[in-house]
């Protein structure tokens, strides 16, 4: 049963809350879609495919040793109570990897490093989160969660989309021009030929986190310290333990972390791999990557905000619903779309149409649009399946499901542009990079097959549990 006790913080401590998220996007946007991901592909690995699977690994890496270590985490948590400890600890890693990113020169020989680099800064940052929304359902009461929820992420988004501009605006400049977006020289003297505005999208960013997230710690209520941390681990085990042997039995809690593992897989797939398809298969720049970013992430805040109202209206299952047959159809859309077809419908041979150019950016704005409303309603949705006392541990274990998606959706496109990649199919790099694309659109279907067995309990609706 739900705790439905009504509770509210004061209104400066969820406005520092809300600031995680836009402390945070930047990371999203800078690091794993828009900047440095096509840059590592494009330039750093040297060949896009190749360069599109060696990402997928590591970012799965990282997204695995979440997977692995989330629960347990998570319940050892909600064992001694407070948050902001964990927050803290995964922020340092977080950016520390992102500082480093800086050494991704173009054409390394030695991408070990780098790809270590890429899967710390997702191990920390993508640990800090599930921390952070576990505080959520202590500030407001159930009624308003969707509206919270929606408006951190919108907020989020317009943090990914004022750095992704500054960025642009200042910094990334083109190889041959030596111009940013804006047209101006980039700041602090960076070097266009070694693309070092790309490489700063990674100390930018930890900057960034690390001035945004400081109301967070100073002014968001935590909850107080329930037990010693001396046999936490044990306690936590134990908890986790009874939880996971009485989880299938619970139909809609195992339902929604099975359903959400999918379609959030997809979605962070598409995300990390859209910039690398874009530059890979539609030959766009970063300059080009970042305007759809801006688009991205524009429709983004707008979906997350919008979103938010619908879940306190209609309830977070419907938002999720309508978003990902929207994200659906959007995968389909951007995986037939190349230089010269649209739909697999050859629109100009010799790849002088803008057409596949324009499709891409709308496809992007409805994938930003979905993409912030189903992550948000996502959020109120696991709440509705626990107690208030087990929240962090479910957020560990959504991070599982989430995580067991950040590791199976890259490695399974990694697995998959590699085989269409083999020289014994005979496929160019550009096709094995489009059908690499295509088991997200599989996830999302699964996603969408399982949520009719969610429930949600948006104005108390009752459980079947």
């Amino acid at each position: 049963m739900v705790d439905t006790q009504e509770r509210r913080a004061p209104r400066r401590g969820i406005w520092s809350w809300m600031l995680f998220d836009w402390a945070q996007q930047p990371f999203h946007t800078l690091i794993i879609t828009f900047v440095f991901a096509p840059y590592f592909a494009s330039t750093v690995a040297g060949d896009a495919a190749r360069g599109q699977e060696l990402w997928g690994y590591a970012t799965g890496v990282g997204g695995l040793l979440i997977a692995l270590s989330s629960p347990i985490l998570g319940a050892i948590a909600d064992a001694t109570g407070p948050r902001k400890p964990w927050i803290l600890f995964f922020s340092v890693l977080g950016v520390i990897g992102c500082f480093l990113l800086w050494r991704a020169v173009p054409g390394m020989e030695e991408i070990g490093p780098i790809l270590f680099f890429i899967a710390l800064a997702v191990f920390g940052m993508e640990f800090a989160a599930v921390f952070n929304n576990a505080m959520m359902p202590d500030l407001v009461p159930r009624a308003e969660l969707g509206r919270l929820s929606g408006s951190a992420w919108g907020l989020g988004y317009l943090g990914g989309l004022s750095t992704l501009v500054l960025v642009l605006g200042f910094m990334s400049a083109s190889p041959e021009s030596g111009r940013t977006l804006l047209g101006f020289e980039p700041i602090f003297g960076l070097d266009p030929a070694m693309r070092e505005g790309d490489r700063a999208a990674g100390p930018f960013t930890a900057l960034w986190y690390m001035v945004f997230v400081l109301p967070m710690f100073l002014f968001t209520p935590d909850i107080a310290r329930r037990t010693s941390a001396r046999g936490a681990v044990r306690r936590g085990l134990s908890q986790l333990g009874r939880t996971l042997r009485s989880l299938p039995s619970q139909r809609s809690y195992f339902s929604f972390l099975l359903s959400s593992m999918f379609y959030r897989d997809a979605l962070n797939a598409l995300y990390t791999f859209g910039g690398i398809y874009a530059a890979g298969v539609l030959g766009w720049s970063i300059i080009q990557i970042g305007i759809f970013g801006i688009l991205a992430n524009l429709t983004g805040a707008a979906g997350a905000w919008f979103g938010g109202r619908l879940d306190q209206r209609f309830g977070p299952r419907f938002v999720v619903a309508i978003a990902a047959v929207i994200l659906t159809a959007c995968c389909v859309l951007v995986i037939s779309t190349t230089q010269t077809e649209v739909l697999f419908v050859t629109v100009a041979a010799d790849g002088g149409s803008s057409l596949p150019d324009i499709v891409f950016y709308c496809a992007g704005g409805l994938i930003g649009a979905a993409g912030g409303a189903i992550q948000a309603a996502s959020r109120t949705l696991l709440v509705d399946q626990v107690e208030r006392e087990r929240v962090t541990e479910a957020f560990g274990l959504y991070a599982l499901s989430g995580k067991a998606t950040t590791f199976i959706g890259p490695l399974t496109i990694a697995l998959a542009t590699g085989f269409f990649a083999s020289e014994a199919l005979g496929l160019s790099s550009q096709d094995a990079q489009r059908l690499g694309v295509t088991p997200v659109i599989a996830l999302f279907l699964l996603g969408l097959f399982l949520l009719p067995m969610v429930k949600s309990r948006h104005q108390g609706e009752a459980d079947e549990d």
